[in-house]
């Protein structure tokens, strides 16, 4: 892939070579996105051949290789085809594996090795563990100094007094190179948590709202406050302006940027996207105050563009061009000190790929100069230790004019502070919090509401318009049945058949279908097919409401004990009886108002809350402290929207028991212990508290505090009574009233009615009384004979038959046969008014005989008598003074005539 990629961008990998008839030729190897390494490199041979104090009259010619990032297999084949031209020294600006692969050429080829080593991407540079010699001869001389940054790191936040921080770094950086950090702040108790910062920083603030919940953001966002930038400038700069936009950072927010190769316009750009305070760890290069001094090093003149602060040229530098700067004048200074003490070394063309190839004889020389070398470059002083290290190097601290009490000084009189304290945002930009000793959320402080009493509440289940439909039923399956009831009483007529006694008026129809409906069950005969589905449907239609309304009033009855109009927020937004509010300018307050006005917030509950809460700036519906709302709660038609450890305690010790509270998790938040910015018992009160809530202290001495039942029941308004409590009188009320209205409707109505009929019969004159046909009674006393004459014999019995049953019967039906009917009193009773009846007479045929044949004349009538009261079947009494039978014995004669000339004052008994 290598090779193919050398064909494809040849453009990308060039060859600079410059050789004259020169001694003194060096190879350098960049990588390719490196820009400014070969032009500082040529600036530095072309500043050296300038000066002739330095190598007299020789002059430095160099050959440049540009090699891919991170390919080793390259730079050695480009190193291979350096030695071959032949050179004295190599100078390289790569990574860490490139590095570690020319060592290997180098010390195996005896060519002394400068190594610049570059950072990736801009992210700050961990040590390159580069490979030991197996000959214990490392040619490859480290022109930057070693990391040290974890040493500056350790060193800053000791003297900050962190305790817990977090370290973010990026995907360029090796977290390898943090591990000797690591292991220095575990052993001085730090805690510190490391993240990952992805390319795409946005992404990375977008997953945190999406993946965390309120409490933890809340968490985050204290971590953040305390934090170190192991990023590259951009990706630092980036990162703190998203932190700033979603509100995770606030003022007291401490940012630590971390890396050798920052500028002083990236510092300021971060310095100007930061909230709070600031502070960046970066290399400096002290300059020389003397300005005549500035621009010489070991009597070598650098050129303007490197020493005039004013050209700017050097501020656009960075750190690894600075090296090479300072690489090439160390190598000068050896290649000088050659050429005085006479021992020089000529260049030797070697071969790597051929296995019988020697090492350059002079390298160990070269080498051995070189390290003993010292200059002062634009780096500073630059030399190498025996292990081929250059030890010097310098950082600087830089900070913001904040401190880590700006906006904090609540006069540091005292060492904590234990209430009922919510964790916030705000709160601790000036205090510290320990972990949460008790959940908070926002709860409704109520007055418990009155036990509303309605009689009519067991026509509840059933709504209007349903009674209705059934009050309509009724008489329309009555009419129904009446209807049918006549269809079959006419076929059966016709058919000579007995016709059913029920239902054959419309208002016994009614009272069946009613009885069927209160299941009091309906005397009806149901003979033809079409009543046996009328009733049947009916039937089944009554059984079904009937146990409709049965379960139906059993939950309506329980859900009625237990019922609050207002259980959550959501249906204390949506009433407009009850008024509700806070305390202005709390944190409840403020919460509410962020809530009610994030346009991204999907529910209107918060925002129907707010738009009562702030009316009139909160005026109208808020109160000045929480005293004051728990008073206006308990006077009623108020709910105070608070802290719900605080109302909860407030219901708990109310005298009347006169409010509730209903809770509610929507701002899940917690009490802390505040305490002083950095101090060392935040940790301590930290871990007390989890031990606590670890072995469940914590809730018995909440159990203890806030019992939910006791004199004053937090429970009974969220649960259904379970006991099976009774119910009260009110829940029958209304089926009394119903019994009672229904009583003195009766009552009424017979009044009507006896009233009515006494006024009816006042009001009638005298009339003729119906005619008396005997041919009826004859019919009559066959139909009881024939009912009877299967069960039982008649007894030589009187026989009394009413005058008015006589009178229901047609004066023209025809005579059956005449029977005989031995022993038998046939007595007829008329009750006769007491002035004589004039032109009442009878005929009848008496005789001695045994069987008497009743042969009654047409014409025959009883007297006209006066109504006086009703009878038991419906008729009317007819009353006289005298109701005495008379008993007459008959025997079969032809025929006779009555007497006529009976006392009025008797009745008249056959």
């Amino acid at each position: 892939m290598e090779v193919l990629m050398l064909w494809l961008f040849p453009w990308i990998f060039q060859c600079v070579s410059v050789r004259a008839d020169s001694i003194i030729h060096i190879g350098a190897i960049f990588e390719g996105n490196a820009a400014k390494d070969d032009e500082v490199f040529k600036q530095a041979v072309s500043d050296l051949n300038l000066n002739d104090d330095i190598l007299q009259s020789e002059k430095i010619t160099y050959s440049i290789k540009l090699i891919e990032a991170n390919n080793p297999f390259h730079a050695v084949q480009e190193a291979c085809d350096l030695m071959t031209l032949g050179i004295l020294a190599l100078v390289t600006s790569t990574g860490c594996a490139s590095a570690n692969a020319l060592q290997s050429l180098t010390d195996a080829m005896h060519i002394p090795h400068l190594f610049v080593q570059r950072n990736t991407g801009g992210s700050p540079r961990t040590a390159c563990h580069l490979n030991p010699s197996l000959e214990e001869e490392e040619y490859t001389l480290a022109a930057r100094p070693p990391v040290r940054l974890n040493d500056v790191m350790l060193k800053l936040v000791t003297e900050l007094r962190w305790q817990k921080f977090i370290v973010f770094y990026d995907s360029d950086y090796d977290i390898r190179g943090l591990q000797g950090f690591l292991d220095q702040a575990s052993r001085l108790g730090l805690d510190v948590s490391l993240q990952k910062v992805d390319r795409n920083i946005s992404r990375v603030f977008a997953n945190l709202f999406t993946t965390m919940k309120t409490e933890e953001l809340n968490r985050y966002r204290d971590t953040l406050r305390r934090a170190i930038l192991l990023l590259s400038p951009r990706g630092a700069q980036t990162f703190i302006n998203e932190a700033v936009e979603t509100n995770l950072a606030s003022k007291d927010s401490h940012w630590v940027y971390v890396n050798e190769e920052i500028t002083d316009n990236e510092i300021l750009e971060l310095v100007h996207s930061a909230l709070g305070r600031m502070t960046v760890i970066r290399q400096i290069f002290p300059l020389s105050r003397d300005n005549n001094q500035r621009c010489m090093r070991n009597n070598h003149r650098i050129s303007s563009l490197l020493c005039d602060p004013q050209e700017g040229y050097l501020q656009m530098l960075q750190v690894s061009n600075l090296y090479l700067y300072d690489s090439v004048l160390m190598l000068a200074n050896a290649f000088h000190r050659k050429l005085e003490d006479r021992k020089w070394h000529s260049m030797a063309s070697l071969n790597c790929m051929r296995k019988s190839t020697k090492p350059w004889n002079g390298g160990r020389s070269m080498l051995e100069t070189i390290k003993k070398g010292h200059i002062t470059g634009l780096t500073g002083v630059m030399e190498f230790r025996e292990d081929g290290a250059n030890p010097y190097v310098q950082f600087e601290i830089l900070g913001t004019s904040y401190s880590e009490t700006f906006g904090k000084d609540v006069r540091r009189r005292a060492d904590l502070a234990i209430s009922a304290i919510t964790i916030t945002p705000e709160r601790e930009s000036v205090v510290d919090f320990s972990k949460r000793y008790m959940d908070y959320s926002v709860g409704i402080l109520i007055k418990k509401p009155e036990e509303k009493i309605n009689i009519f509440s067991l026509f509840a289940p059933f709504d209007f318009a349903v009674w209705a439909c059934i009050a309509a039923a009724i008489p329309i399956v009555g009419v129904l049945i009446f209807v049918l009831n006549r269809i079959q009483a006419v076929r059966a007529q016709n058919a000579s058949q007995p016709c059913p006694s029920a239902s054959s008026t419309l208002h016994s129809a009614i009272w069946v279908v009613y009885g069927a409906f209160v299941q009091q069950g309906g005397e009806s005969t149901v003979n033809s097919m079409a009543m046996r589905i009328v009733m049947g449907s009916w039937w089944l239609f009554t059984l079904i409401v009937c146990s409709s309304y049965t379960a139906n009033l059993a939950a309506f009855l329980t859900v009625s004990r237990m019922d609050n109009p207002i259980r959550t927020f959501q249906d204390l937004s949506k009433q407009m009886d009850i008024s509700y509010g806070t305390v202005r300018d709390s944190a409840v307050y403020e919460y509410f108002k962020a809530k009610g006005t994030n346009p991204l917030e999907q529910d209107n509950t918060f925002a129907e809350l707010w738009r009562t809460i702030s009316k009139n700036n909160g005026a109208d519906n808020c109160v000045s402290n929480p005293s004051e709302g728990i008073r206006k709660a308990k006077k009623g038609n108020y709910a105070f929207l608070w802290d719900v450890t605080v109302v909860e305690y407030a219901a708990l010790t109310d005298d009347e028991c006169s409010v509730t509270v209903i809770g509610n998790s929507i701002s899940s938040k917690g009490y802390g212990i505040a305490l002083q910015h950095g101090s060392p018992y935040r940790d301590l009160f930290s871990q007390r508290i989890l031990e606590l809530q670890e072995s469940g202290d914590l809730d018995v001495l909440k159990q203890k505090w806030w019992p939910r039942m006791g004199r004053c029941d937090l429970n009974s308004h969220t649960s259904a009574q379970t006991d099976g409590k009774a119910l009260k009188l009110h829940s029958f009320a209304g089926v009394f009233c119903i019994l009672a209205i229904g009583l003195l409707l009766a009552c009424l109505v017979a009044a009507l009615e006896l009233w009515w009929n006494s006024n009816r019969c006042h009001q009638e004159t005298p009339k003729e009384d119906k005619e008396v046909n005997l041919e009826q009674v004859h019919r009559r006393m066959n139909s009881l004979i024939d009912e009877d004459i299967a069960h039982k014999q008649i007894s030589p019995a009187s026989i009394e038959i009413s005058a008015l049953e006589i009178g229901g019967m047609q004066p023209t039906q025809t005579l059956e046969p005449v029977r005989e009917y031995q022993n038998t009193q046939l007595s007829v009773t008329t009750f006769l008014p007491e002035q004589t009846t004039h032109g009442a007479s009878r005929t009848l045929t008496a005789a001695s005989g045994s069987n008497l044949p009743l042969p009654l004349s047409s014409s025959a009538t009883m007297p006209s008598i006066q109504c006086k009261h009703r009878s038991p079947n419906g008729g009317l009494f007819r009353q006289s003074p005298v109701k005495t039978p008379i008993p007459m014995s008959f025997q079969s004669v032809p025929g006779g005539v009555i007497p006529e000339a009976m006392e009025p004052s008797h009745g008249t008994s056959i």
